[in-house]
């Protein structure tokens, strides 16, 4: 499994999540399997978001699409976004 990891700022949690649920680079069409949105305990104003994809490729063109968005958005609804790829190793259910 290959995972796109987001981070940064944001100046008011409740208009980024409008944002982000409004979809605008359609996540299942781009092959996102699933996706996780957190935040830092007590403090709301900084999001982290995993995008669960089969392939690097399909990562790779995610990211370059957010990198695009995000030249549009910057200082609106979030500030310094980074972004990685990372290859999932290992996942085992403890239960």
């Amino acid at each position: 499994m290959i995972i796109l990891q987001i981070e940064h700022p944001v100046p008011d949690f409740k208009q980024w999540k409008k944002a982000f649920d409004s979809d605008p680079l359609n996540r299942k069409q781009s092959g996102v399997r699933r996706y996780q949105v957190l935040h830092p305990i007590g403090n709301t104003n900084y999001v982290m978001v995993s995008l669960e994809f089969d392939t690097v490729q399909e990562a790779e063109q995610m990211q370059n699409a957010l990198r695009k968005l995000w030249n549009q958005v910057e200082g609106k609804i979030m500030k310094d976004p980074k972004s990685r790829i990372f290859e999932a190793i290992e996942s085992i259910a403890l239960t």
